[in-house]
């Protein structure tokens, strides 16, 4: 059995097609299929089901692929432990981050690229649900999400700021919001734009406007916080986000930061895999995470906002 051949294994459980998982490992789809099919001889255990096409894993081949995850994983923290032992940490630490994280993660992962520049970061941007199921396929090292029962059920988790959504106004609402703060039942008249609805951060919003009896008239849906922010910035629409996406808008934009009423929260965190040994990659994090002091930074970056 060869490492290779693992690799090929959960290549194709990203991929689900023989070529594309064969140009994701640079090899020619024969190879790739034909190390499957030794590995499978070698096992004595048919692991792919297969028909014109892929088709799927038996159900032998789904504990093969569990145990290929581990072993590459494994394989690949003790790379970086080999790294740690001269001095200097160096490997790819992948990263999944909710939407609305993905612009403050510099400021988790900032002091460690500082003490560690051999590390290199893939951050990638994701559903929560996304995050929890590639931590579990070993496809992720940490996750940037919302903390909850479910998230922490069986995971390691630091807490590191509880996210206060507020109201984002355009040029020329000031007068209306004036007080700083604003209710809900106020916004249903107001022109949004927000992230999509399969998005968490949407569907909590959501539930604040039923919680409300309020309606919101939505002009624009959209994947991209920079675009909701250009849209706010250039079409005059509102917007709801959490409190920390202040700290990476352009200072003296013509931009109103609103407090809501009542206020609606969520708590923000790292997640790594329960594991009996911690990878080194993930224990410098963790490290450096365990001195921040988010929430006083968001907190007072808001007041100072609202005035």
């Amino acid at each position: 059995m060869f490492i290779r051949q693992l690799e090929y294994l959960v290549t194709l459980a990203r991929e689900k097609h023989f070529a594309r998982a064969a140009e994701a490992c640079h090899v020619s789809q024969p190879a790739l299929s034909t190390a499957i099919r030794t590995l499978e001889t070698e096992l004595g255990l048919v692991v792919v089901e297969r028909g014109r096409r892929f088709v799927g894993f038996t159900h032998d081949g789904e504990r093969v692929l569990d145990w290929a995850r581990q072993t590459l994983s494994a394989l690949e923290h003790m790379r970086h432990d080999a790294s740690a032992a001269q001095s200097q940490l160096g490997g790819t630490l992948r990263i999944g981050a909710i939407p609305t994280v993905v612009p403050v993660s510099t400021r988790v992962l900032g002091p460690c690229m500082r003490q560690h520049p051999g590390i290199r970061f893939e951050v990638h941007s994701l559903s929560s649900d996304a995050i929890l199921r590639q931590l579990d396929e070993y496809e992720l090292d940490l996750g940037l999400t919302y903390l909850d029962d479910r998230v922490q059920a069986g995971f390691n988790v630091m807490p590191l700021y509880t996210e206060r959504y507020i109201l984002l106004a355009p040029h020329g609402a000031e007068p209306r919001f004036a007080s700083g703060s604003a209710h809900w039942n106020e916004l249903g008249s107001l022109p949004f734009g927000l992230l999509t609805s399969g998005m968490q951060n949407r569907q909590v919003i959501n539930a604040a406007f039923r919680r409300e009896n309020v309606q919101p008239k939505i002009v624009v849906e959209t994947d991209s916080l920079l675009a909701i922010y250009g849209h706010v910035l250039n079409a005059g629409l509102f917007t709801i986000l959490p409190h920390s996406v202040l700290s990476v808008l352009p200072q003296g934009s013509d931009l109103h930061a609103c407090r809501l009423s009542p206020e609606l929260t969520r708590g923000i965190g790292l997640i790594a895999r329960n594991r009996d040994a911690t990878a080194p990659l993930v224990a410098a994090i963790w490290r450096h995470a365990e001195h921040l002091d988010l929430q006083s930074q968001f907190d007072a970056l808001l007041s100072s906002t609202i005035g």
